[in-house]
C-alpha cells in the first residue's frame, strides 16, 4: 500500500469544494436551502481524529521497539483505517468549503453568517483529520529490511 499524498489530497477537497458549491447553487436557485451544519459534526471528527492517532501512536511505539507486542493484523488495520481518514477528511473538507462559500455574499445576514461558521470550523476539523490520517500512514511505514533476501536460482543458475 502506498501512502497517500497530500496533492491527491488537496484535489480531491478542491473538486468536492467546486461541485458541492454548484450543488448549493442550483438548489438555492430553486429555493431549497441545505440543512444547518450542527456543532457537533466537529466534535464527532476530533473524536475520531483522537482515536485514529491514538492508533496510530501505538503502531509507532512498537516499530520503535517500545511495545513489546502488537497484532499485525491491528497494524494492517490501522494504516488502512489512517488511508479512510485522508480522504474522509478531504472530502468533508470540501463539501463544508462549498457551504462557506455558497454563503460568502451573504455574511451580513445573521443566519448565513453562523452557517457560514458553522461550516468553517468543521471544514477545518476535517482539514486537521486529513492531516492526522497522513501522520498515522506515517506512523505505520515499515522500514525496509536490512539484507535483501537472495533470489531462488534461476533455471539458467540451476543448470550449472
Amino acid at each position: 500500500m502506498q501512502r497517500t499524498r497530500w496533492q491527491t489530497l488537496l484535489t480531491v477537497a478542491a473538486t468536492t469544494a467546486a461541485l458541492g458549491w454548484l450543488v448549493l447553487r442550483l438548489l438555492d436557485r430553486v429555493a431549497v436551502e441545505p440543512p444547518p451544519v450542527p456543532w457537533l459534526v466537529c466534535l464527532v471528527m476530533l473524536v475520531i481524529a483522537g482515536v485514529v492517532f491514538t492508533m496510530g501512536w501505538q503502531v509507532r511505539q512498537f516499530l520503535g521497539g517500545k511495545r513489546p507486542q502488537l497484532n499485525p493484523i491491528r497494524a494492517a488495520r490501522t494504516a488502512v483505517l489512517a488511508k479512510a481518514s485522508c480522504y474522509t477528511g478531504a472530502l468533508l473538507a470540501g463539501w463544508y468549503l462549498s457551504q462557506v462559500l455558497a454563503v460568502l455574499g451573504d455574511l451580513s445576514i445573521t443566519s448565513q453568517r453562523e452557517r457560514a461558521q458553522a461550516a468553517g470550523l468543521a471544514a477545518l476539523t476535517a482539514i486537521l483529520m486529513a492531516v492526522v490520517g497522513l501522520v498515522v500512514e506515517w506512523f505505520c511505514r515499515v522500514p525496509p529490511p536490512e539484507e535483501p533476501e537472495k533470489e531462488p536460482p534461476g533455471p539458467e543458475q540451476a543448470a550449472r
